[in-house]
């Protein structure tokens, strides 16, 4: 036995400290290796005995991207049922949360395609092709839209990735098997739980195999830099300086629109919010994960801001699995920005096809690091932009996430604000 234990210590001191290294220094580590292995390859000017290492440089992106598209459906799906399951909502307060929930998430979603469709970062620089096969450019049909709403079958939103079917089916048992919970409860009856703990245990699956994705992405951002600097040089990295730009002048607005919301909606001061919410904040920068954030969110909206327990409750811990308003404006505008490199201009019935599924897809993406990357791929599927992009923009998801994660946290202290109405407890 002793034996064994010599044997595997070792390992599992390395892998703790691996772990230990926090994902954002893993990445910009990956960058730093990244840009010399592209250098050393020719930079932009690459030799034909290199062109073969660079091709194979973009391989562990192209497979990471493949994994999230797999894994999209799936977590859309167990995370709606897993919300519909946990969440508690009063009646009258629920129907208000909805509708400031589907409210902020709608204005991001506009703001980010104002900015998008003013700025055109796209068209400032230009994007190597990260190769894969392009999706097919779709038009838009509303009527074949709302006749597509219905699966031929349960199971083939997982298959096709439409996220319009998938969260038909998603809502639609969500819906079903609350009511059927809340009957069995009235009835003081306790056979519903174990239902609830299988689908408590299917989300938690799909989140860890999610982290063992996400875990990989340092790879897939020095795979796909390495082969952008070696292939095309720096001046693709001119594009995505404005994309950052452009996302990070949308959140901005998008934080002006919640201050002003809780200047006119509540009694709380915005400068109060900003202070109190700092904590929170900067929490939710640091961990890029509105989750993880949750209890010190509640714990600033009570202590700090003095709205109450059960404002701050609805809009910090049932708020959050709803309320994705930053991550939302950023696959939004994410959509156009590549629509915008391809030079394929998406019409206003394009655009409001990615408004409708962005408002699906942010409902899906779980409170963790880079879940909107999954989901991404739903919103460039519907639309017919090819997703093999996405994997270009890794290498500034993980910086634009932790901004985005602010942003949603923002949102979910400003629905508890707007909550607790105008009159300040006494």
């Amino acid at each position: 036995m002793s034996e064994i234990d010599s044997i595997e210590q070792p390992e599992k001191k390395g892998h703790r400290w691996w772990q230990k290294i926090p994902l954002t220094l893993q990445i910009i580590i990956a960058l730093i290796f990244a840009i010399a292995v592209g250098v050393a390859l020719g930079a932009g000017n690459p030799s034909p005995v290199n062109e073969a290492l660079i091709k194979n440089l973009a391989i562990p992106a192209e497979l990471i991207l493949k994994a999230l598209r797999a894994l999209a459906p799936p977590l859309i799906l167990v995370a709606v049922l897993h919300t519909f399951m946990r969440a508690n909502i009063p009646g009258t307060a629920g129907r208000r949360l909805a509708v400031l929930l589907l409210t902020n998430t709608t204005v991001a979603i506009f703001i980010g395609l104002l900015v998008a469709n003013v700025l055109r970062p796209g068209t400032w620089g230009r994007l190597s092709d990260p190769g894969g096969t392009a999706s097919a450019q779709q038009k838009f049909d509303p009527w074949g839209l709302i006749q597509d709403a219905v699966p031929k079958a349960i199971l083939e939103p997982l298959v096709n990735n439409n996220v319009i079917q998938l969260i038909v089916i998603a809502l639609s048992f969500g819906i079903v098997l609350r009511a059927i919970k809340s009957e069995m409860v009235v009835q003081g009856k306790n056979e519903f739980k174990p239902i609830e703990d299988v689908i408590t245990i299917l989300f938690e699956a799909v989140i860890r195999i999610l982290n063992w994705v996400i875990a990989l992405v340092p790879l897939a951002v020095f795979g796909i830099v390495a082969y952008t600097v070696a292939k095309e040089g720096f001046e693709p990295f001119i594009s995505l300086g404005a994309f950052i730009l452009a996302v990070l002048i949308a959140l901005v607005l998008q934080a002006c629109y919640y201050l002003s919301r809780v200047r006119f909606g509540s009694w709380v001061k915005p400068l109060n919010f900003l202070r109190g919410g700092s904590d929170a904040f900067l929490m939710a920068f640091s961990t890029s994960s509105s989750g993880a954030t949750m209890p010190v969110t509640f714990e600033v909206l009570q202590e700090k801001i003095g709205l109450r327990e059960s404002s701050a409750a609805l809009g910090a811990l049932v708020g959050a699995n709803f309320n994705n308003d930053g991550t939302a404006l950023y696959e939004a505008m994410s959509a156009l920005f590549i629509s915008q490199v391809l030079e394929q201009h998406l019409n206003l019935g394009q655009q409001l096809l990615v408004v409708l599924t962005s408002i699906f897809a942010s409902v899906g993406a779980a409170n963790i690091p880079n879940a909107g990357l999954v989901t991404m791929t739903l919103v460039f599927t519907s639309v017919g932009l090819p997703t093999q992009y996405i994997a270009v923009l890794v290498t500034v998801d993980w910086f634009l996430d932790r901004c985005r994660t602010a942003i949603n946290v923002m949102g979910d202290m400003t629905v508890s604000a707007l909550l607790d109405g105008r009159r300040e407890r006494g």
